[in-house]
């Protein structure tokens, strides 16, 4: 059994609650805010993982007990800065901890296929991204069109890019990269139908990332090896 602290209580921590209360062999443990934090730390039962979808204000909370108990730590929380970047780079010196902006796992793919084909396609097609998401969402582009850029940095000029964000309707997410050639199109796209696939991918990384030794990973290293 995997026993689980979440820290966050918002859309995607229920999900994550309702999920892991569905399974068979994880246990939540404790839902933890930043009015609870101390509880964490009165625990009888030792904790295998903390999953953090919480708040940028919240996010330290998952570091400080990560670091205290040497329970591996997957977040998803956006919006973060340099300094908690660096502060979980840190911490994966310490623990396994995962962050993406996106646990789809056809996102992972997808990153996964964009490197691969980038040294190939780079010097001779036009890149634009476009993302669209439900008329709710604040933040343009997406944190994972921003996942896609990292991706596409490591290659290509950032002035060589541009990005179109549309905001409508209940649209989970859906992000397209095209490259764009001398008559011809190359289209790599990603569509969410349903918010289910953010939990079970997190899920399923938790189950991959309690197994792996120290360090930062994100969805991508665990494409190889399923």
């Amino acid at each position: 059994m995997i026993h689980v602290a979440l820290n966050g209580y918002g859309q995607m921590g229920k999900r994550l609650h309702q999920a892991i209360a569905a399974s068979a062999d994880m246990e939540c443990v404790l839902v933890v805010n930043r009015f609870q934090e101390e509880e964490l730390y009165h625990l009888t039962q030792p904790v295998d993982l903390i999953i953090d979808f919480s708040h940028r204000d919240s996010l330290d909370i998952a570091l400080r007990y990560a670091k205290y108990s040497g329970c591996a730590l997957l977040s998803g929380t956006t919006g973060l800065s340099y300094d908690q970047y660096d502060a979980m780079y840190e911490l994966a010196q310490e623990v396994p901890l995962m962050y993406a902006h996106n646990y789809a796992f056809g996102i992972a793919a997808m990153l996964k296929a964009v490197e691969a084909i980038l040294p190939d396609v780079k010097d001779t097609f036009d890149v634009r991204l476009m993302e669209m998401h439900h008329a709710r969402k604040q933040d343009a582009p997406s944190g994972t069109a921003l996942a896609i850029l990292e991706t596409l940095y490591t290659q290509i000029h950032p002035d060589a890019i541009s990005v179109h964000s549309l905001r409508g309707g209940t649209v989970a997410g859906e992000h397209t990269l095209l490259f764009l050639g001398n008559e011809e199109i190359l289209e790599i796209k990603h569509t969410a139908l349903n918010r289910s696939i953010f939990v079970n991918g997190a899920l399923r990384c938790a189950r991959w990332l309690i197994q792996q030794p120290n360090g930062f990973y994100t969805p991508k290293d665990m494409i190889g090896e399923i």
